[in-house]
């Protein structure tokens, strides 16, 4: 398995942090996302993540920024990516089940690091139930 993650400057202690656990799991990792602390742009880090979603170069992404929201809408600007911003692993469950989101963007200004890391565990071991969610899927492209 291979996820891209990126993150802007609010993000780096969490990026650092998944990239320990999913390295621990033998998960390669593809770091698009910013190592400092100084102010950045998140797009700049975001549409790298969310390209290689959508052109299946990864199996999954990780997001990060302070609200999540600006990454989130980011990345949802590209065809084939279905990003869910996270808040709790109920949400990431139901995102994982019946949304198959491939993206999980996290807000790092609003949740813990642990909290940030069991919902990480979540987004990677929670299947797409499929079956009445599907044509739903099927849906979200714009025509």
């Amino acid at each position: 398995m291979k996820i891209a993650i990126g993150n802007d400057h609010a993000g780096t202690e969490y990026k650092l942090a998944i990239i320990g656990l999913l390295k621990s799991k033998n998960i390669e990792v593809a770091n698009f996302g910013t190592d400092g602390t100084d102010s950045v742009d998140y797009p700049d880090f975001v549409h790298p993540v969310a390209k290689d979603v959508a052109d299946g170069n990864v199996n999954k992404g990780i997001i990060i920024c302070g609200s999540g929201n600006g990454a989130s809408m980011t990345a949802n600007k590209h065809q084939k990516v279905r990003c869910a911003l996270c808040w709790n692993k109920e949400i990431v469950q139901l995102a994982r089940e019946h949304n198959d989101a491939n993206i999980l963007s996290l807000p790092a200004r609003f949740i813990s690091l642990p909290q940030a890391l069991e919902m990480v565990k979540m987004f990677l071991d929670t299947e797409f139930h499929g079956g009445r969610h599907e044509r739903r899927i099927e849906k979200i492209p714009c025509l």
